[in-house]
């Protein structure tokens, strides 16, 4: 089987088709996420179509096509390949992705990423040397109230900048 539990076992167990996976290779900590550990995990070699749903933290190095949703954070590894919408609450992206991808929270695009489709995130971190083609927008729910905390209630409206003058010796 490609889904495993992770992390629960004993560091080197494998999963029943010898695709197997070590915990000594940890999972990219994405941020903060306030969720609990990785707990599936499809390896390299392994192949999937379909919707997956889940609530935690999910790792894929292996092919995916379909449709995922998730509550927590997807970690797409470097030999991960996604074609799919990707809702999310986290996306962390080290492998490639063909689809777009919506998050709640937070999109993170490794050096290795490779990205086509548009990407949809109140904050995203895009490394030197990751590829990305599409279309991004940038709000959250509460990017007004942002915005207003951040301005002092001008609510996104430019403050004319303050006169400088040259000063002569």
């Amino acid at each position: 089987m490609a889904i495993s539990g992770f992390g629960r076992g004993k560091q080197g167990d494998s999963t029943s088709s010898g695709a197997g996976y070590t915990a000594s290779s940890p999972a990219p900590s994405p941020a903060p996420s306030g969720g609990g550990g990785l707990t599936a995990f499809i390896d390299q070699g392994s192949q999937f179509e379909g919707k997956l749903s889940f609530k935690d933290t999910v790792r894929i190095d292996g092919e995916f096509s379909g449709e995922i949703s998730s509550e927590n954070t997807l970690i797409v590894g470097e030999t991960g390949e996604i074609t799919a919408t990707i809702r999310s609450n986290i996306v962390v992206v080290s492998g490639s992705v063909t689809g777009n991808i919506y998050a709640g929270r937070q999109i993170v695009l490794h050096k290795t990423a490779r990205v086509e489709g548009d990407l949809e995130c109140p904050s995203i971190v895009i490394e030197e040397g990751a590829l990305f083609n599409g279309q991004l927008k940038m709000q959250g729910a509460g990017s007004a109230s942002k915005l207003k905390s951040v301005d002092g209630g001008q609510n996104g409206a430019s403050k004319p900048a303050p006169a400088v003058t040259p000063q002569k010796n």
